[in-house]
């Protein structure tokens, strides 16, 4: 019985990174194999505010399992996490509080934008809140929604995936990305 299911399931390997192989070895850039590591091993910090955590709870949770994609460790001290997640109402008081948790995460660092309220100030156009955190700290993927479904937060989980696992190493020491930095205030 459990070889007819293992024959009838259609099993495929994921392919190898692009490299020379031969009987006995395998050779690839050093870039693609820190980006493989670095991709599926995020470790993500969770700044949640309002509704989007709740979402985040779901996602994290059994029937969504975030920890499938390489991200189940959650930390909650930035020398320790490399991609920081804001989800929720951010109010201009925090502003400082989350450009400081962004400095004080270690290199390499990513940063994911979870719901209308993180990325633009959502329906809360007031004095008083953040009209989106890419005002205060350079942000690497958006997910919209009000608030985003776990699918859509796994999307973006994905993308960033993507992002560090085609990073290269060096980018960060470019004169860009420390304009890009300068431009915010960080050094």
């Amino acid at each position: 019985m459990a070889t007819e299911v293992l024959n009838k399931s259609n099993i495929q390997l994921a392919s190898s990174p692009p490299g020379i192989e031969g009987p006995g070895f395998f050779a690839t850039s050093l870039d693609k194999v820190v980006g493989i590591a670095r991709a599926n091993s995020i470790w993500p910090l969770p700044f949640a505010t309002s509704c989007c955590g709740i979402e985040f709870m779901a996602t994290m949770a059994a029937h969504y399992d975030m920890g499938r994609f390489g991200a189940e460790r959650l930390s909650f001290s930035p020398r320790q996490a490399d991609l920081l997640m804001v989800m929720g109402t951010i109010a201009k008081k925090m502003g400082p509080i989350l450009k400081q948790v962004y400095t004080q995460m270690a290199e390499p660092r990513w940063v994911l934008s979870m719901g209308a309220c993180a990325s633009s100030g959502g329906i809360f156009d007031t004095y008083s809140v953040l009209q989106g955190i890419d005002r205060i700290i350079p942000v690497d993927v958006y997910v919209p929604g009000c608030p985003p479904r776990p699918e859509q937060v796994l999307d973006g989980i994905v993308k960033i995936q993507e992002l560090v696992k085609n990073e290269s190493i060096r980018r960060r020491s470019r004169p860009e990305y420390k304009e890009l930095l300068a431009k915010y205030g960080i050094e």
